[in-house]
């Protein structure tokens, strides 16, 4: 790939249609750690879908097979941009219903005094649906940030694990802290020890799709609607793990694929479909961006994300760079973005003002923005930061441009 290629987010910001809206352009949008803005191919798929299959899928009539094959082609497309193989995908409601999904099925190996080490670093999701094992007799063992650097290390996670370790449950990027864990290694030291490692990938997948094989994660689950998609969550497993957990759905599909018996109630239908929207969009990126003929699909992904990750680190370190030169700002994380460290998910408090204060007003100036825990307040209480004003998150995606930071940053100006 040659390394002159930039993005080109004036192509980037015509697959948005919300972005010609007059209502919408008006304001910046920088709460994309909340959820993202759908390109048109989600819009046109999720269309195509109500219009003309909109009925229960998998039947021998026209639409209903129809209705299933695009189901199928989403979860196929998809699987092939994480590198996983179809079976080994489950799309369902949210990433918090797949953990506990996952911690319910895994629960049955649990015996009394197995270990389960958490973090205090991770969203609640990614906690809470471990933490309840313990009702089984499971004993939680807490991974903790260094509190100067709010970063997890790795020589404490080799102190704390055992013989008696099961689980490792790991976010690969945290949504306060931004950080990119180095998921890789941390995996190859949990199965060195015999454990399982289950990452969340939720604050990093919008910024470049992860390999899962290259990984070598054991489960890995993240949230469609974060990277460009509708309302859902994709769970991946690897199948010689999911096909021997037991069944969580209905007693008569217990036969059936993991991707039914680890997903009670069935995935929607008409979004799990748009799958193949989200997947247009990223190769509508590469078709723009690159002259070379790529037929793997995860090939293209490896090239579109070099491309996004390396514009998003300099709209990133534009807004860091700006933080760090204010002596009443504290920056929770690293203060410049290289070499993949962490992502544009960008949160601080100042000493003087309220996390609050400084939203509102940012708010009041068209700038959509917020404070809080983000579910993530085991950190804030770690770093001794108020729960419920939390910190003000500036979160960036490959769509926001330049002058939006820069903007941002000239309101800041008026209240730091």
């Amino acid at each position: 790939m040659s390394t002159n290629i930039e993005l080109d987010i004036d192509f980037i910001r015509k697959q948005f249609p919300s972005f010609s809206d007059d209502k919408v352009n008006k304001n910046i949008f920088l709460e994309n750690a909340g959820g993202s803005y759908v390109p048109k191919t989600v819009i046109d798929t999720l269309n195509n879908f109500m219009l003309k299959t909109k009925v229960q899928p998998y039947a021998d009539f026209e639409s209903s097979k129809i209705a299933g094959q695009k189901m199928d082609e989403g979860i196929k497309l998809f699987s092939e941009m994480i590198n996983a193989n179809f079976e080994e995908v489950i799309i369902a409601s949210s990433t918090t219903m797949n953990f506990y999904v996952l911690s319910n099925a895994l629960s049955e190996n649990i015996k009394a005094n197995d270990e389960i080490i958490v973090t205090n670093q991770d969203h609640e999701a990614n906690i809470g649906a471990w933490r309840r094992l313990e009702k089984k007799g499971a004993k939680i063992i807490e991974w903790k940030i260094n509190n100067e650097t709010a970063e997890l290390e790795i020589n404490d996670l080799k102190k704390i694990l055992t013989p008696k370790t099961k689980i490792v449950a790991v976010t690969h990027t945290s949504n306060i802290v931004g950080t990119n864990n180095d998921i890789k290694q941390i995996a190859k030291i949990v199965h060195e020890n015999g454990s399982l490692i289950v990452a969340d990938g939720v604050s990093h997948a919008p910024h470049g799709l992860p390999d899962v094989k290259d990984l070598d994660v054991d489960f890995y689950a993240f949230s469609l609607y974060k990277t460009f998609g509708p309302h859902l969550s994709l769970l991946y497993g690897k199948y010689n793990l999911l096909k021997n957990l037991p069944n969580q759905n209905h007693e008569f599909v217990s036969d059936e694929l993991p991707n039914t018996t680890l997903n009670p109630g069935g995935s929607n239908h008409e979004e799990t479909a748009c799958l193949i929207g989200i997947s247009e969009y990223f190769d509508n990126i590469y078709n723009h961006h690159f002259n070379k003929i790529e037929n793997n699909h995860r090939s293209r992904i490896k090239y579109v994300n070099k491309l996004i990750s390396s514009y998003e680190e300099k709209i990133a370190n534009i807004l860091l760079d700006y933080l760090s030169g204010k002596n009443n700002v504290r920056i929770i994380g690293q203060r410049k973005s290289a070499n993949k460290n962490r992502a544009p998910t960008i949160s601080f408090i100042l000493k003087n003002k309220s996390s609050k204060e400084i939203c509102d007003h940012l708010v009041k100036n068209n700038i959509g923005i917020r404070n809080g825990n983000f579910y993530a307040w085991r950190i804030l209480k770690a770093l001794n930061i108020d729960l419920e004003d939390g910190v003000v998150r500036a979160s960036m995606v490959h769509y926001n441009t330049e002058s939006e930071i820069y903007r941002l940053i000239d309101e800041l100006d008026k209240i730091i």
